[in-house]
């Protein structure tokens, strides 16, 4: 057989014929994002647009809310360009200012609100914002620092707002009244005072953005410094819907998603709210996610889409409650933001089989700095540790790292990724943006993840870590994620990180924390049984030096294992 040019692999590579009859290209709308959501309004003006505790609006509904949001936002002088900072969880009043800021022009700054004054200073500033919408419980942090700041106007949400009455009552009573009030004044002012104040402007509102217009800045995760602005635009946005609704195959109008993950990552903004309001499902807002009470959502609003980080899914596993629910009414189980392994992969598909659902939780991988989602895998397919098959318009590539140069099949690089999902810049960063996008040979933009990773013939993509990630013990190059595939694999053990710790003659050992089953008891034999397993299935050279069992494992403000958390703990022993 002949073998297939660089050209050939990287952009001519057919998914769509063997696996599935999904069409090669997509048609893209040169719109905004707003102008997305109101054409799915126009198509189903009386479908649910989102669900928050209950209180339920139609797209119709919907479309009224942001355009009352976007009256009130001119009525205090935003403009076209101007950056308005979003520092909300998941409720109904973040989501419509999302669109409302979108509408007007402007462009939306997504900030988590459990971030550090400090923290929420950087953002404001990096962005030039002129405006903040935040919610109550982080005013205090806030009023600390808005005087550092040119934001010249801050809108007060509580959580309990847009919640039926006798739950707002009762969150107020439990949390809400713990929170100090914020003296309001003509700079700050609460949500419903913001709202009042836009309804004598009588002027249109809709800036009439098209595709390349910026709509957007996400964050990166900042574990390898500061975290960096990545500017986003409308094209991106309506792109990477188009393509997951495509991908993912089976979807309707009216399908429900349980919104999860967070409005300020792009996992939670790109799939679980932009592509579900694209195809006019209904997003299922959850301004807080507890794992005890996973059953009870599950039970409640039987969504059919769960889209979440491979720990949401440990927290499935672990709930005692799920033994009996019904999971027939899953259309599609996704894990992405973190990598998921093979272990856990089959642990999430024999308990989803055993709960009446026919689907398979299928992996995704993907950048905030493409939004989200490039890749996935198919609904009947699946190779062992792959991450799946490029998005419709998604060109992958693996190339020797810090060149321009591919390798061949099989052989691990550094993965890099092109298509209309791919961010405009980073914030005020020319040199980091120049650094991460690459003009290749073949004219085409080059996102350089800095992922390691490779890709069989069929077009498959297969993601190892972080290239950063990487241990040197002894002059060996050892990989974390194969380590924890194999701890992984053990049968009592649920899920496991690995690092490196300082040795004075080998630089590095390897240390796993590990996580064990519901039940299952860190006995010396259990502990015994699973280091004779590590013997028998690593190499001498990258066996773990140390073992640590942990009920649970740090994780980010989204959801990821915090293995930075794990290093400075160690480095803080010393």
């Amino acid at each position: 057989m002949k073998k297939k040019t660089n050209n050939e692999r990287t952009v001519k590579t057919p998914w769509y014929g063997s696996y599935g009859d999904m069409p090669r290209n997509l048609e893209y709308k040169n719109i905004s994002l707003y102008t997305a959501v109101l054409e799915t309004s126009y198509k189903h003006p009386d479908l649910i647009a989102y669900n928050y505790f209950g209180v339920e609006k139609t797209y119709k509904e919907f479309i009224e809310e942001i355009n009352e949001c976007a009256r009130a936002l001119k009525a205090i002088g935003i403009k076209k360009n101007d950056a308005v900072t979003i520092c909300m969880p998941n409720t109904p009043e973040g989501v419509i200012s999302f669109y409302a800021i979108n509408m007007i022009g402007a462009v939306a700054n997504m900030v988590h609100p459990l971030s550090s004054e400090n923290e929420i200073k950087y953002y404001l500033n990096v962005s030039n914002s002129v405006a903040l919408i935040t919610i109550d419980i982080s005013w205090e942090k806030v009023a600390e620092i808005i005087n550092e700041t040119k934001v010249k106007n801050t809108i007060i949400v509580s959580v309990k707002d847009s919640m039926p009455k006798i739950l707002g009552f009762g969150y107020y009573i439990t949390k809400g009244r713990k929170v100090k009030r914020p003296k309001t004044n003509g700079e700050t002012i609460y949500w419903k005072q913001f709202i009042i104040g836009g309804k004598n402007y009588l002027k249109d509102c809709d800036a009439k953005l098209l595709g390349d217009a910026r709509a957007a800045i996400l964050y990166s995760g900042g574990t390898t410094g500061t975290p960096k602005g990545i500017v986003l635009s409308n094209l991106n946005f309506n792109s990477l819907a188009l393509q997951g609704i495509t991908a993912c195959g089976g979807l309707d109008a009216g399908d429900s998603i349980l919104a999860i993950m967070p409005i300020f990552h792009g996992f939670g903004l790109g799939i679980c709210i932009h592509t579900v309001m694209y195809l006019g499902g209904k997003a299922i807002l959850q301004p807080q996610f507890s794992a005890k009470t996973f059953d009870k959502l599950l039970k409640t609003y039987r969504p059919n889409i769960i889209a979440g980080v491979p720990t949401l899914y440990e927290a499935l596993l672990k709930n005692k409650r799920m033994e009996n629910v019904d999971l027939s009414f899953l259309k599609i189980v996704i894990s992405g933001g973190d990598s998921l392994s093979v272990s856990l992969k089959k642990k999430i598909d024999v308990f989803l089989k055993e709960h009446n659902s026919s689907v398979q939780v299928r992996e995704g991988y993907g950048l905030t700095e493409c939004v989200t989602g490039t890749c996935l895998t198919p609904r009947n397919e699946y190779r062992e540790g792959s991450i799946g098959i490029p998005y419709p318009d998604t060109y992958y590539k693996i190339v020797k790292p810090n060149t321009h140069t591919e390798v061949d099949y099989g052989v691990d690089g550094e993965i890099c990724l092109s298509g209309p999902t791919l961010m405009i810049e980073y914030l005020n960063e020319p040199k980091e943006t120049a650094h991460t996008l690459q003009l290749h040979d073949d004219g085409m933009l080059w996102l350089h993840t800095g992922d390691l990773g490779c890709m069989d013939e069929d077009g498959w993509v297969y993601f190892k870590q972080r290239i950063k990630r990487m241990i040197i013990s002894s002059g060996y190059s050892i990989y974390p994620q194969h380590i924890e595939n194999v701890i992984d694999g053990h049968p009592d053990v649920l899920m496991s990180t690995v690092i490196g710790i300082d040795h004075p003659y080998k630089v590095q050992v390897i240390k796993a924390f590990i996580v064990l089953k519901n039940g299952v008891e860190a006995t010396e034999e259990v502990k015994k049984s699973i280091y004779e397993y590590c013997e028998k299935n690593i190499a001498k050279y990258s066996m773990p030096y140390a073992f640590e069992y942990r009920d649970a494992l740090p994780k980010t403000l989204v959801g990821k294992v915090a293995y930075t958390k794990l290093i400075e703990e160690e480095n803080n022993k010393e």
